[in-house]
């Protein structure tokens, strides 16, 4: 697995490896990209980070935004509009 394979999604909760000064360590992404927008889960205050600075820090993923099986497939596209 090469750098930036890993994916992150919005909604998703991780754990920094070093706290905010409220104490939390855990922080909702709420935008991906080249720069990474986090929520403190603690306060609430919001970040812009910049993706490498991001990936180092992130020690793991609490919870997913969206939770897949293996067996798990998604439905079927939603119609097209006419017109």
């Amino acid at each position: 697995m090469f750098p930036g394979s890993v994916r992150f999604h919005v909604g998703d909760v991780v754990v920094m490896k070093k706290p905010h000064p409220c104490g939390s360590s855990e922080w909702e992404i709420t935008r991906t990209g080249i720069d990474f927008g986090l929520r403190c889960m603690g306060c609430g205050r919001r970040v812009m980070v910049p993706r490498t600075q991001f990936e180092r820090q992130v020690r793991k993923v609490a919870r997913y935004a969206v939770e897949t099986s293996p067996g798990l497939r998604e439905g079927p596209p939603p119609p097209r509009r006419q017109g």
